[in-house]
C-alpha cells in the first residue's frame, strides 16, 4: 500500500483515498510575474512523482493547476506590490504581457522535465466571481471584518486556526511577520484588497462597493472547491507554503464548508539551497532552466539530480554534482541500452520497485533498486519501460531525426535556433510554444536542439 508524509497530522499514514480508484489532486501553480528557478521547479518534479506514483498503482487522478496571475502580494503580510503589477514596471509591459509570456515560459519548462500537464489549469484571473462569491458568503457566516484597505479574515473566529504549522504554539509580536495596522490580530489575512492609491491598477474589478482585487490565498481555495468540491484527496505545494498560505487556505475553507478536513493529506517538497541559504527570485542564487542549458545540461539530467534527494530533506545545489548527475543519467541509458534481449526479469527487482516509490516516493530507493537490476542482469527493458513510467526519465527514449519533420515544423526550429543564437529568449519561448502545440517537444541539448514526437 501507498504510504504518504501528512504535514497536517506529522505522521506517514496509509493513501486511503475519499473514492476508490480515484485521487484528486491540487498542487500550487507558479505566480508568471518572473521566471520560475530551479528552487521552484523542485516542487512540481516532486509533485509529478507523486502523481506518477499514484497511477503506477491503479489509481485515476484528477490533478487540477493554478496560474497566479493576480493577488500575490510581495510580502506575506498583505502589504506592498502585486508580483504582477511589479513585473509590468520592471519590463515595461502590461501585466496581462507579463502573465501569459511567463505563463508559457513556465509550460515549456515542465515540458523539458517531462511534467505531466494537469488534468485542469486553472487562472485566477479566470475566476475572479468564484472568489467574489467566496468572501460574500464568509461574510454572512461572520468570519470576515472591514478595514479600509480591504476585507479581512477574522482568525479568532475559529478555535484551531494554524493547527497544520503549529502557529498556536507561537508568540508572535507586531513585526515578526506583519505590521499590524488595522488588522484586529496578528495573523488576519486579506480575503481582498481596495484599490486605494490614486494611479489605476491594471488588474481590479468593481466589488464590495469600489474597485479592488483578490488576496493571494483566496484564489486556490475557490478553485480547489470548484473544481475538486468540498472535500478531497491531497493539496501539495513547497515547504513555505505551509506557515502563510496552506495555513490560511485551510481556515477559510473549512470556515465556509464546513467540512473537516477540507483535504486528507498535505504534501510539501524542502528547499533547494546553495551554501545553505534557499533560492530565491530576489536572491544573486535565481538559477532558472534556461541557465542551467546555457551550460550544456540536459533538463532530465536535473530531473535525475532531484530524484536522487529525498523530497522532504533539503537538497543542496551545485554545478559540479549536477554535471555527475548528468553523467550518472548519460551512464544509465548507455546500460540500459546494452542489455541483452534475452534477459529475464526478476520479480524482487520489481516488488522492491514498488516498495521504494510506494513509502512516500522514496526515489533514491527506487534508483538503487534499478541500479541493482541492470548490474546484476535482472531488469528488461520492459521492465525499464514500467519503471520510467514513474522516473520520467525517458530512458528509453530515442530522438527523432530533424530531418524527417514536416516542414512546418523545421521551419519553426529554424527560426527558433535563430532567436537563440541573438539571445532573444522571448521569441526562442514563443516558438518553443508553437511546436508544442503542434504536438512535439523541444529539448536543448549541449549537442543543440532536439525534436521529438510527444
Amino acid at each position: 500500500m501507498l504510504h504518504l508524509y501528512n504535514t497536517r497530522t506529522k505522521k506517514k499514514e496509509p493513501f486511503i483515498p475519499i473514492h476508490d480508484h480515484h485521487a484528486s489532486m491540487y498542487t500550487c501553480g507558479p505566480t508568471v510575474y518572473n521566471y520560475a528557478h530551479i528552487g521552484n521547479l523542485r516542487t512540481y518534479v516532486f509533485e509529478d512523482i507523486l502523481r506518477r506514483v499514484l497511477k503506477y498503482n491503479g489509481y485515476k487522478v484528477k490533478h487540477v493547476m493554478n496560474i497566479t496571475d493576480v493577488g500575490h502580494l510581495t510580502d506575506d503580510a498583505d502589504d506592498g506590490e502585486d508580483k504582477m503589477e511589479k513585473g509590468a514596471q520592471r519590463e515595461g509591459k502590461t501585466a496581462w504581457e507579463i502573465a501569459k509570456f511567463y505563463e508559457t515560459a513556465f509550460k515549456s519548462d515542465i515540458s523539458l522535465l517531462n511534467i505531466l500537464e494537469p488534468t485542469i489549469w486553472c487562472r485566477a484571473t479566470d475566476h475572479i466571481a468564484e472568489q467574489i462569491t467566496f468572501v460574500k458568503k464568509l461574510t454572512e457566516k461572520g468570519h470576515t471584518y472591514t478595514t479600509t484597505d480591504g476585507i479581512y479574515f477574522d482568525t479568532t473566529s475559529i478555535p484551531d486556526y494554524g493547527n497544520i504549522s503549529n502557529l498556536q504554539n507561537q508568540t508572535l509580536e507586531p513585526g515578526t511577520r506583519v505590521a499590524l495596522g488595522q488588522k484586529k490580530n496578528i495573523h488576519d489575512f486579506a480575503l481582498w484588497k481596495f484599490s486605494n492609491t490614486p494611479k489605476n491598477r491594471q488588474m481590479e474589478w468593481i466589488a464590495f462597493g469600489k474597485k479592488g482585487f483578490p488576496g493571494w490565498h483566496i484564489e486556490c481555495s475557490a478553485m480547489a472547491l470548484k473544481y475538486l468540491g468540498e472535500q478531497f484527496d491531497i493539496h501539495c505545494g513547497g515547504i513555505d507554503h505551509v506557515p502563510v498560505h496552506h495555513t490560511n487556505e485551510i481556515a477559510q475553507t473549512e470556515s465556509l464548508t464546513g467540512k473537516k478536513p477540507w483535504v486528507k493529506y498535505w504534501l510539501h517538497g524542502e528547499f533547494l539551497v546553495i551554501d545553505k541559504k534557499k533560492m530565491a527570485k530576489s536572491g544573486e542564487n535565481f538559477i532558472t532552466l534556461q541557465t542551467l542549458q546555457e551550460k550544456g545540461i540536459d533538463p532530465l539530467a536535473y530531473r535525475y539530480f532531484l530524484l536522487q534527494g529525498n523530497y522532504r530533506k533539503q537538497l543542496n545545489f551545485s554545478f559540479s554534482a549536477l554535471k555527475a548527475a548528468q553523467q550518472g543519467l548519460q551512464r544509465l541509458k548507455k546500460t540500459i541500452s546494452d542489455i541483452p534481449p534475452d534477459t529475464v526479469k526478476d520479480v524482487s527487482i520489481v516488488k522492491g520497485f514498488l516498495e521504494a516509490i510506494n513509502d512516500d516516493l522514496n526515489t533514491p530507493e527506487a534508483l538503487a533498486v534499478l541500479w541493482k537490476g541492470l548490474k546484476n542482469n535482472l531488469v528488461t527493458k520492459e521492465v525499464v519501460m514500467k519503471f520510467d513510467k514513474v522516473l520520467g526519465l525517458k530512458l528509453l527514449h530515442q530522438k527523432e531525426n530533424t530531418q524527417n519533420l514536416p516542414k512546418q515544423i523545421e521551419a519553426l526550429v529554424t527560426q527558433r535556433k535563430q532567436a537563440r543564437k541573438e539571445k532573444n529568449w522571448e521569441l526562442s519561448d514563443l516558438l518553443r510554444q508553437q511546436i508544442i502545440d503542434q504536438g512535439y517537444v523541444v529539448e536543448d541539448t549541449p549537442n543543440g536542439q532536439q525534436i521529438q514526437i510527444k
